[in-house]
């Protein structure tokens, strides 16, 4: 019953100029997405954060270095599999251009069946190849903190918009087809429980919000969510 924290980076200057970065190396936060990450981390600071696991490009491990400084203090550790999907020759380019091919259609309208173009600078892979890592390594890594910090310990994973919405529309029980109805914009939080009936989806693209209430007593039970909610379908 560990809670992820799912932390997308900061603003960077290829999500203002509308190019699709991907694996472009040296793509790093700009002077919004750095007063973004400092906000993120005074956010996290009021939790007992055990564990902060970024992908390995730059602008995740800025985003991870800001929010792990002050009183977390806590290493950044690195999990390629949270890296950013690979576009392959999508990489670097301009979202007006890409908009016009024709598998543009199919990443929005039915993303399970989308592959990316190789490319010989950039690696490729599928929508559906970039979920299946992604979400593995989430739960991997999940169980790893509660065996080793005990239930109720959260931790938080850096990533990518895409990344970040595809580990969601698993957690909600959607399929990947549905993923692009999430929205996840820079430096929110996205948060999940994972239980042994079900995981709960507890915050998504939250940039604002107080995340005290995260940090709760665990319930043996697995049916309850933060907050004392049952899931049972009563509310006040």
């Amino acid at each position: 019953m560990a809670t992820v924290l799912l932390l997308r980076h900061g603003r960077t200057t290829s999500n203002t100029s509308g190019v699709l970065a991907g694996w472009t190396p040296h793509i790093g936060l700009d002077e919004t997405g750095e007063r973004q990450v400092r906000d993120a981390r005074k956010r996290l600071e009021q939790l007992p954060i055990a564990r902060i696991v970024s992908s390995p490009l730059q602008r995740c491990q800025e985003t991870a270095a800001a929010v792990s400084g002050g009183s977390l203090a806590i290493p950044v550790e690195t999990d390629e599999r949270l890296g950013e999907c690979r576009y392959g020759a999508w990489t670097g380019r301009k979202i007006s251009e890409l908009a016009k091919d024709d598998l543009w259609r199919t990443v929005q309208d039915q993303p399970s069946a989308a592959v990316f173009p190789p490319s010989p600078e950039y690696a490729h892979e599928s929508l559906a190849e970039m979920s299946a890592r992604a979400v593995a390594a989430v739960r991997e890594i999940d169980a790893q903190v509660e065996a080793e910090h005990g239930a109720g310990a959260i931790w938080v994973a850096v990533s990518h918009g895409d990344v970040i919405k595809a580990v969601l529309a698993d957690a909600l029980g959607n399929h990947l087809d549905e993923f692009q109805r999430i929205v996840v914009g820079p430096a929110s939080v996205s948060a999940v429980r994972y239980t042994a009936r079900r995981p709960f989806v507890l915050r998504i693209n939250d940039a604002t919000g107080d995340l005290g209430d995260l940090h709760v007593k665990p319930d043996p039970s697995g049916d309850a969510t933060p907050g004392g909610e049952t899931g049972a379908g009563t509310s006040d």
